[in-house]
């Protein structure tokens, strides 16, 4: 596919039978929150803070986001710390196809398991649509990285010990693999810092890469160089962020019971800020954006600053040498201010086989903006590994333009 035929209009869909239907740290940056700031000053003007309290509240009713749920586990990393993961099984009745059945013998093979690894300051559930459409028809693993969602902290506190590294993230993906999925082929999925451990993985244990994984999707990721993204802002005001940001966040680590609370009256800003930072649509749906502000803000200021460091000193473009010989999806986001798409575009580089999706209109959170996209080119993906057969139907994977999540 050339990479000109393979930049994806958020109505494209993949040929074939798959559709069916941080207040106080933002304000601490001061220039990040500036555009988000003067929305919400408008905002402000005509609305109440106890309505806007009351809409938070009645999104927050809705809950069908990151409501689904499998098979609990636990993984004990390297360093002691427990991660939880969810396994989604395959349904008995599906047939596996006769591709599967080329590719791995007249034995009925363990079955193919993808494996879902989140963002920063996100939990396993940011995986949700994609969730909801496979579901039934190939085995998942979703889990939460060490100190995010429902896993233990972190054994290396900020400021405490050798601070973390994504190294670390990636030898704790090794652990979950070894408890959730000790047998057969693997798909790994990840986005953003979740793709950065991937690469970790790679790196560390380059066997089963080469034995065990038989695709890879990297969603809105990076392999290196994250030092220089901008963030959208102007030079001026990027190199105070750079200058000033890592020791802010440690002085706020270590006074996060005060900074939760500011985080707290400061909300309006913080959503503000999300929403600029995470998407780059306006018709997203509330409920989504909400689903997304929940997830970040349940992320403790001294999680944000242990993990902050260790992505300056991320650099894996070497270890992306052993996914050539395998499918390979790199989607992001065209306007992700976060993990900018010329990222993506390098690692495609890197990889010139790989499908590289470009998705217009899209921010950070391209995962939940636009998730029919994300969906349909990971189905694809899946049906060139072998991991499902073609024509294979999967659930409805809803819209972010709607109140449904299908």
């Amino acid at each position: 596919m050339s990479r000109s035929s393979a930049v994806a209009k958020a109505t494209e869909g993949v040929a074939g039978g798959w559709r069916r239907a941080t207040g106080i740290a933002g304000a601490a940056i001061g220039v990040v929150a500036a555009g988000a700031a003067v929305g919400v000053a408008i905002e402000r003007m005509t609305v109440g803070r106890g309505m806007r309290r009351k809409a938070r509240l009645a999104l927050d009713s809705l809950g069908p986001y990151g409501a689904l749920r499998g098979t609990p586990g636990w993984a004990v990393a390297d360093d002691g710390t427990e991660l939880y993961y969810e396994v989604d099984d395959i349904d008995p009745d599906v047939d596996p196809g006769p591709r599967r059945r080329r590719l791995f013998g007249r034995k009925s093979p363990a079955p193919v398991t993808v494996v879902f690894s989140h963002g920063y300051c996100l939990n396993q559930d940011s995986w949700h649509f994609q969730r909801a459409a496979l579901r039934g028809v190939v085995r998942t693993v979703h889990w939460d990285q060490r100190s995010h969602g429902r896993s233990g902290r972190s054994a290396t506190r900020a400021g405490e010990g050798a601070p973390l590294s994504i190294d670390q993230l990636g030898r704790d993906l090794k652990a979950v693999i070894d408890a959730a999925v000790p047998e057969g082929p693997i798909v790994l999925v990840g986005h953003s810092m979740g793709g950065m451990t991937v690469m970790a993985l790679a790196a560390q244990y380059p066997e089963l890469i080469r034995e065990r994984v038989v695709a890879t999707a990297f969603v809105g990721t990076s392999s290196g160089r994250l030092g220089e993204v901008n963030f959208g802002l102007p030079v001026a005001g990027v190199n105070a962020v750079r200058r000033i940001l890592p020791g802010v966040l440690k002085v706020l680590g270590q006074r996060a019971e005060l900074v939760e609370k500011g985080r707290q009256a400061a909300a309006d800003l913080f959503a503000g800020v999300i929403k600029r930072y995470s998407f780059a649509g306006r018709d997203v749906d509330p409920a989504v954006a909400r689903f997304a502000e929940r997830m970040i803000e349940s992320t403790p200021i001294d999680v944000v600053a242990e993990f902050y460091p260790a992505f300056t000193d991320h650099d894996k473009t070497e270890a992306l040498a052993l996914f050539r010989d395998m499918p390979v999806l790199v989607l992001a986001g065209v306007e992700d201010l976060v993990t900018p798409s010329e990222h993506s575009e390098a690692i495609a580089d890197r990889l010139p086989d790989a499908e590289l999706v470009l998705v217009p209109d899209a921010g950070h959170l391209v995962i939940l903006e636009h998730p029919e996209v994300v969906t349909d080119r990971l189905a694809d993906l899946l049906v060139r590994a072998g991991a499902v057969p073609a024509g294979t139907t999967v659930g409805k994977y809803g819209s972010s333009s709607t109140a449904h999540p299908g």
